[in-house]
């Protein structure tokens, strides 16, 4: 009976091992060797045996050693660390591209067909390409088990791509720190066959919300999509922004160009406060922290979120 390699999540996941296997191994032997040695010394030379110091004025043998090997060993970790690095910027011609945007705290993913996600969908064993974008802060896109990690910088292009080599879900993750609600910033990878990501990928009803009758059903699909929900509560709890509970039709204090004043929060405001959010901003709140939806969100949507906030503040 003959055992089968179980495949690697990734292409890049044995380059990155090796990488990490040579540089712990080297760490480790001169950890237990310069210790050792250090425990020899310290009984082999401690004053009874050796009560005069021996000085030692230079030894041009020992310096060379002492360069010449570091030197060769740095240089091998140089050259495994390069070559588990150096293909994850060769980018395959071919290779199927995803639309990657990160935000305070969500991770939201867009197909060449429209479709979006807020988990990320791949074929088996096919390359795919992340073109990666932060719309507010500097955030950083983690997948472990493929060995992968890219910060995304915002109005930088950055991207990412790997070849999933087993099917199954992996975790996702955002590693630099972006805010109040960061360790909340997670999702998935789900890796698929080829003709079930198939079937996914053209399926537009896939991942189509089923959006009730009831007034404001859209409007909430809208605000969950587009991570609104990490800044505004619905309960009357103080995150970054104004709790939305009882918001709309409130009089609230607002800072305009330095000034305060009283705002009716309607329409009209919350249109502008979607597309240019730091006009007017609540009293309490700090300024700069939202950044415009313009590119986001269309003047439907924004009908939709005026009419989900009216259902609470009923």
């Amino acid at each position: 009976m003959t055992s089968k390699a179980i495949p690697d999540a990734s292409n890049f996941v044995k380059g990155v091992d090796t990488s990490f296997e040579v540089i712990l191994g080297i760490i480790f032997f001169f950890l237990i060797a310069i210790t050792a040695t250090m425990i020899y010394f310290v009984f082999r030379y401690r004053k009874e045996k050796n009560p005069v110091a021996t000085q030692i004025h230079g030894s041009v043998s020992l310096e060379i050693i002492w360069t010449v090997i570091p030197t060769i060993l740095v240089m091998v970790m140089f050259y495994y660390g390069w070559m588990g690095y150096k293909p994850m910027k060769e980018v395959p011609d071919d290779a199927f591209v995803v639309k990657s945007v990160g935000r305070m705290w969500n991770w939201q993913f867009e197909y060449e067909n429209g479709k979006r996600t807020d988990t990320l969908y791949v074929p088996l064993n096919r390359a795919v390409k992340l073109d990666l974008k932060a719309l507010d802060v500097i955030h950083s896109l983690y997948i472990p088990s493929f060995r992968l990690k890219q910060d995304v910088v915002p109005g930088k292009k950055q991207m990412m791509w790997f070849i999933p080599g087993r099917e199954g879900e992996y975790d996702l993750f955002c590693t630099e720190y972006c805010g109040l609600r960061h360790s909340s910033m997670q999702t998935s990878v789900i890796v698929m066959p080829q003709d079930k990501f198939d079937s996914w990928y053209i399926d537009t009803t896939a991942t189509a919300p089923l959006i009730s009758d009831k007034p404001g059903a859209l409007g909430l699909i809208i605000v969950k999509k587009n991570g609104c929900l990490a800044c505004h509560s619905l309960d009357g709890s103080k995150l970054v922004g104004p709790s939305w509970k009882g918001l709309f039709g409130k009089t609230e204090t607002v800072i305009s160009n330095g000034q305060t004043r009283e705002q009716l929060v309607d329409s009209a405001y919350v249109h502008n406060s979607v597309y240019n959010p730091n006009d007017d901003v609540v009293k309490g709140f700090n300024k700069g922290l939202m950044l415009s939806y313009k590119n986001e969100l269309t003047e439907d949507d924004i009908g939709e979120i005026i009419e989900f906030m009216k259902t609470l503040s009923d």
